[in-house]
């Protein structure tokens, strides 16, 4: 086990679990995550492989005795009716039977129905009546010769939730994380292996679980297939509720003006709407206008009664484009059905998760390490739901004047829920504050943004916001700083559906920013810096996630020419960091002639676990580098004095980098068909920055 799962099981004991077995016990079982994790929480919460490996046992039994597949419903009836009593696992949904005044539950798996239940056990669990529930329930079987009377009676029934849930103990052992242990730690939770994230990638997933401790808080994700949109809101917590393909009507959303029976957002935290893009989708209007009133005012209308509800509402569906044809062709809003790709309802969306930065799901991804009982997370984040953190930055930070107060409202409803998830006391370095604060701003800019390409009657504003020193930082969202030229491209005419051809976007425009940016999630170039006649010192931040890097564009202008190149990192060891050097050899060639040699030495620390491995491959490099003209010599440094990262030619430029050559976030390198494994401007980046600087003749010999 790592430091960080021994912390984990050293705080929270018994409400951790290792997050692999989840796979190991699920077999052919169709139930939610949070169902299976409630029972390896009960029999393989511990650190001990003997234990773990006995209570997986059991769990397998368990389900395997007591768990019911609609397959096998007809077998598990005749076990009951012969052996009189069965303890079952399945999804339980009651109804009111008006007529009869008594309350029927129906099991989905088993197939039965009108299954009389008590109304105490309505009252203590009203999710029961919409939607349904899983539950462990004890069933009995007692014939009867009249009709009305079903045979099937419900001894007990039990809701599969956490048993132990102690606020207080969970804030106090918060306090022994560091904010990089505590993200990591919900990363597992998630059931992702945190070390393929970077930091603005974990705070993407973090930004799913708002809606779960932020009421009345409206989000939309949208991206490509098979980045796991929806899992969070399928399988994480009983207290939300997928639709599948995001079709529901006014009666079973809000309420039903026939028989008076509260909708969805009565009952549930989260409302998340799968598949929820599609051009095609048939929409009812009327649903889109209370949608409209609920997610503006909590409420809505039934008939001269106006009813509240709390539940969050989420739209996940996928993307059919790219992000550049989008801001060519439309908006980012453009997948939506027509009755939703309107300007009053998107604008009260609060923030907007870019999917497309989010890498599609692959097996390596999936976390061995522990985690929350993903039920024990869930009952946390719906205690924090009663609490309000939009308040703490403005002891360090004041928004713009120029933002509405609906921007204003989506900022703090991110900033407050993200706050609650990572600083459940509310405290936090002003440097972390910022970092959320941001976030939360590029989030509802993203919307506002959008509702400027589609309605023109909106007005400008400018998303920014200043410390107690005065200065003001502007917040550019990611796609902003990729694709400047089509961005802000708004409609010619007042409701016109397709906007008019623009100038052709160039991706690379000569000017790039020259000034260091201090937050994390700062704004980058507006692009990058391309090949030019006159070099010119300058410094370069770049974003986490951006894509459209490649060494051809950051070093082959200031490579050409060279005669002699020494590259300079401690830490080319592992093979994603010797192909990145092999990257830049590859750069190197382009840019010389054909008849021109260049001499290229690196500098680096021999790994002190695989030396061996670390020779071979720079071998290798060297042999690979004699047939295009590069004459390539490594050496170990022993100083222990070699920290810097740079790039030093003998024509007078020197390359600081502040992550070395590992500039490019993990991807798949075994896969033939992917773009980001052929090209590296496909690729996203980690955050770096990259000083240009010119040496005088004696230092560039050196």
């Amino acid at each position: 086990m790592s430091e960080l799962d021994d912390k984990i099981n050293q705080h929270f004991a018994g409400l951790v679990v290792r997050k692999d077995l989840v796979k190991a016990v699920k077999g052919n079982a169709i139930v939610p995550t949070y169902v299976l994790e409630y029972l390896l929480g009960q029999y393989c919460a511990t650190n001990d492989e003997a234990t773990i490996q006995t209570g997986i046992d059991t769990v397998k039994e368990i389900l395997r005795k007591h768990y019911v597949h609609r397959n096998e419903a007809g077998l598990v009836r005749s076990t009951i009716k012969e052996k009189g009593r069965h303890k079952v696992i399945d999804r339980i949904s009651v109804s009111l039977n008006d007529k009869d005044d008594v309350y029927e539950a129906e099991f989905s798996n088993l197939g039965i129905k009108k299954v009389l239940i008590d109304s105490g056990t309505v009252k203590a669990h009203q999710k029961l009546l919409v939607g349904g529930v899983w539950c462990i329930a004890d069933l009995e079987y007692e014939h009867t010769e009249e009709k009305a009377v079903t045979p099937w009676i419900l001894a007990s029934l039990k809701p599969i939730q956490i048993s132990r849930f102690e606020f207080d103990g969970y804030v106090e052992a918060r306090k022994q994380f560091s904010t990089e242990e505590w993200i990591d730690l919900l990363i597992q939770s998630i059931g992702f292996n945190p070390q393929m994230f970077g930091k603005r990638n974990k705070l993407l997933q973090l930004i799913r679980l708002i809606p779960f401790c932020e009421r009345n808080y409206n989000l939309i994700e949208l991206g490509p297939k098979g980045t796991g949109k929806s899992h969070v809101y399928s399988e994480f917590s009983p207290h939300g509720i997928l639709i599948s393909g995001g079709e529901v009507t006014v009666p079973k959303l809000f309420v039903s003006n026939s028989s008076g029976k509260l909708g969805l957002v009565g009952y549930w935290d989260v409302v998340a709407f799968d598949e929820f893009a599609g051009k095609q989708k048939k929409v009812d209007k009327a649903l889109v206008d209370i949608m409209k009133n609920y997610m503006a005012n909590k409420s809505f209308s039934r008939g001269v009664e106006t009813l509240g509800a709390e539940a969050s509402m989420v739209f996940v569906g996928n993307t059919d484009h790219t992000v550049p044809y989008m801001l060519k062709h439309s908006d980012l809003f453009d997948p939506l059905p027509e009755k939703f790709h309107d300007s009053a309802f998107l604008d009260r969306i609060h923030s907007y998760i870019p999917g497309w930065e989010v890498d599609v799901i692959r097996g390596e991804m999936f976390s061995t390490g522990f985690g929350f009982v993903v039920d024990y997370l869930a009952e946390i984040l719906k205690s924090l739901r009663s609490h309000d953190f939009s308040d703490r930055y403005k002891k360090h930070f004041s928004l713009s004047e120029e933002i509405s107060t609906r921007d204003r409202d989506g900022i703090n409803k991110t900033f407050s829920g993200l706050v609650k998830i990572l600083y459940p006391l509310g405290e936090a370095t002003e440097a972390e504050i910022e970092d959320v604060l941001r976030t939360a701003i590029e989030g509802r800019k993203r919307v506002k943004d959008q509702l400027l390409r589609i309605d023109s009657t909106y007005p400008e504003v400018r998303f920014a916001y200043e410390g107690k020193d005065g200065q003001e930082k502007l917040v550019h969202t990611l796609e902003e700083d990729e694709y400047p030229n089509q961005y802000h491209r708004r409609l010619p005419i007042e409701g016109q559906n397709q906007p008019a051809e623009a100038t052709p976007t160039d991706t690379t425009p000569a000017e790039p920013a020259t000034e260091a940016v201090s937050s994390p999630l700062a704004a980058t170039p507006k692009a990058l810096v391309a090949p030019e006649a006159v070099l010119k010192e300058q410094h370069l931040v770049f974003q986490e996630n951006q894509r459209g890097v490649s060494f051809d564009v950051l070093f082959g202008p200031y490579l050409a020419g060279a005669k002699r190149i020494i590259v300079t990192d401690p830490y080319m060891r592992l093979f994603h960091q010797l192909r990145n050097l092999m990257d830049l050899m590859e750069t190197i060639s382009k840019f010389k002639g054909p008849d021109e040699e260049v001499a290229v030495h690196a500098v680096t620390v021999e790994d002190e676990f695989n030396g061996d491995r670390q020779s071979e491959n720079l071998q290798k490099i060297a042999d690979a580098c004699q047939s295009v003209g590069i004459q390539f010599t490594w050496a170990y440094d022993t100083s222990g004095t070699k920290h810097d990262r740079d790039i030093t030619t003998d024509h007078g430029w020197k390359i600081a980098l502040s992550r070395g050559l590992d500039v490019f976030q993990r991807f798949e390198l075994n896969d033939a068909f992917n773009f980001a494994n052929r090209l590296q401007q496909h690729r996203q980046c980690k955050e770096f920055n990259v000083t240009y600087v010119r040496m005088s003749s004696g230092e560039s010999k050196s």
